[in-house]
Parts: C-alpha cells; sequence; structure tokens
C-alpha cells in the first residue's frame, strides 16, 4: 500500500513537471515523421497480465514488425528526434501513465515482452511477482544497451543469452530487497546517470 501511494505521488508530480515539455516533444515528434506522438507495445506485467507500455514515439511506423530490439545509431528505423529521446531516456516518460493506471510501479523490474518472457525459467519467472518498474537496478546496468548491441553481428543472440540472464538477475536482487528506501536510491542514481550521460 505504501508503495503504491510513493508511486501515484511521484507518477503524479513528475506529469505535472513534464506536461508542457511533454507538449513541445509531442509537436516535434509529428513534424519530425509521419505517424502518431505515441508508441504502445504489449508487454508482461505483475502476474504475467498483459498491458500496454506508453513511449513517446522513436521510429518510424510499424518498426517493430522487424525485429523487437534497437541497436543504437546504426538502426536506421529510429527517427532524428527520436535518438535525442531515447539518449535521454525521454521517450520513456509517457509510462507515468501506466503508473496511474496500476500497471508499473516507479520501480521494478523493466518489462519485457512475451517472446522473451516465454524464455524464463522458473527462477527468472518469479520478476512477475511485482509490478514492473520505471527503472531498476538494470536500467542503470543497461543505460547504454542499444550501444552495446550494436557492436554485435547477433543483436537478439547477445541479448538473449548474455544481457538477459544478468538483467533477470539484477531483478530479483531487487525483489529481494526491495524498500521504499531502496527505491528512493534508485530513482536518485537513476537521474545522475542520465543527467551525467
Amino acid at each position: 500500500m505504501l508503495k503504491r501511494l510513493f508511486d501515484l505521488f511521484f507518477a503524479f508530480l513528475g506529469l505535472s513537471i513534464v506536461l508542457i515539455p511533454g507538449l513541445i516533444i509531442a509537436l516535434l515528434i509529428v513534424f519530425d515523421s509521419k505517424g502518431g506522438v505515441f508508441f504502445r507495445q504489449t508487454r508482461v506485467g505483475k502476474d504475467s497480465k498483459l498491458f500496454g507500455i506508453f513511449k513517446f514515439r522513436t521510429m518510424k511506423p510499424a518498426s517493430d514488425s522487424k525485429g523487437l530490439l534497437t541497436v543504437g545509431e546504426r538502426d536506421n528505423r529510429i527517427t532524428k528526434i527520436g535518438y535525442f529521446l531515447r539518449k535521454y531516456k525521454i521517450d520513456e516518460l509517457p509510462q507515468l501513465i501506466n503508473i496511474l493506471k496500476g500497471d508499473m510501479s516507479i520501480v521494478g523490474p523493466r518489462p519485457e515482452v512475451e517472446k522473451y518472457v516465454k524464455l524464463y525459467n522458473a527462477e527468472q519467472l518469479k520478476v512477475l511477482s511485482v509490478r514492473p518498474g520505471l527503472t531498476d537496478y538494470a536500467s542503470l546496468e543497461y543505460l547504454d544497451e542499444s550501444e552495446l548491441l550494436s557492436k554485435s553481428d547477433n543483436p537478439e543472440k547477445t541479448y538473449i543469452e548474455e544481457i538477459m540472464p544478468i538483467k533477470l538477475d539484477l531483478a530479483l536482487m531487487y525483489i529481494q530487497t526491495k524498500s521504499i528506501s531502496v527505491d528512493i536510491s534508485i530513482i536518485i542514481r537513476t537521474g545522475l546517470r542520465i543527467v551525467k550521460k
């Protein structure tokens, strides 16, 4: 209950802060390329419940049909404004709406697409026992994930065999140690990492 109140407070605060900048971003997206302002993708949430995650659109329309992973600056599906939004994680801000709806928390394991969740073992499936989050330990560790994948000859294989297991280990570590103080620490560290970037 306390975590939910914490989520609602920070989600309302965040939305009030980004409202005007968000409108400017929306206009830039519309002028930069054809398509809507938001991108909505199905992810797996708490107790394996599917939900639609919101992001600012950073790719050309129907880009997800060509692959679910993005691979840094060499990915020609990303729009001009999209590179900027992704670099500073601004594209993730609409997920504050998901937090208000109860699909997500501010801090928690990042929600994954069904394709990769189907590869989880029994231990890894425990990450679905909590609400997914906007940031977590894995987000801090892999802030430049798309750039790492861009160096691979087979990005999906690298993601599945190397990156995903570490991200899930970090998510399980969060679940075992989660508390309001841990959440505040992760929020502060995430903010500092993005500003430093």
